[in-house]
């Protein structure tokens, strides 16, 4: 499976700012509950969790349930400090997880 996210984190925040960061994954989101056209069940495969870290200290965290749109799309908010790396972690059945860095930049 190739996997395409989108994340939308200003390009620069000042101290004390709100921001708002925005994350979407391409995953099919299969609850498991759907039949091929053979009648076939298909295998439940989701993605469980969501979160951000900001350097070690998880801020955001979302458990993410089979009712959940395929392709999931997050929109949370932090308040920065100072510069850092964020990181973006997606987790999910049969040991999905994937992860992304962006850079932060508080001026």
């Amino acid at each position: 499976m190739r996997i395409r996210t989108l994340i939308d984190v200003p390009p620069k925040a000042r101290p004390g700012e709100l921001i708002t960061i925005r994350a979407t994954i391409s995953h099919p989101m299969e609850t498991g509950y759907r039949r091929d056209s053979g009648g076939t069940l298909l295998a439940r495969d989701i993605i469980r969790t969501f979160s951000c870290r900001f350097g070690d200290k998880t801020f955001f965290r979302s458990d993410l349930f089979p009712a959940v749109s395929a392709n999931p799309y997050l929109s949370f908010h932090y308040r920065a400090q100072v510069s850092g790396e964020l990181t973006f972690i997606w987790s999910g059945d049969r040991g999905f997880e994937h992860r992304e860095r962006v850079a932060l930049i508080v001026e």
